[in-house]
């Protein structure tokens, strides 16, 4: 089972909220995930972003790999560095 960090959108039309979460790569954007590692908002300025970095280092470690939209949401964030790629 190959798991990827990724976005899955909610929220109304036209009006995108993210949440950040740790899936099978098999399954769809928005269903079945394994944990919740936190959210996205981009509507608000400047762009909300809340994170549990403690679980993203745990799934990075143990061989989850972030979609590139995620990488540079934890790079701004300081979670994710060229150290751990």
């Amino acid at each position: 089972m190959a798991v990827k960090i990724r976005l899955a959108r909610h929220g109304a039309k036209k009006r995108p909220f993210y949440r950040i979460v740790a899936a099978d790569s098999e399954s769809p954007r928005d269903g079945r995930f394994l944990e919740k590692l936190g959210t996205y908002n981009p509507l608000q300025n400047p762009v909300q972003v809340s994170l549990d970095t403690e679980r993203v280092k745990y799934w990075i470690g143990q061989g989850a790999k972030p979609t590139d939209t995620v990488k540079s949401i934890l790079k701004r964030e300081g979670v994710f560095n060229a150290a751990t790629e």
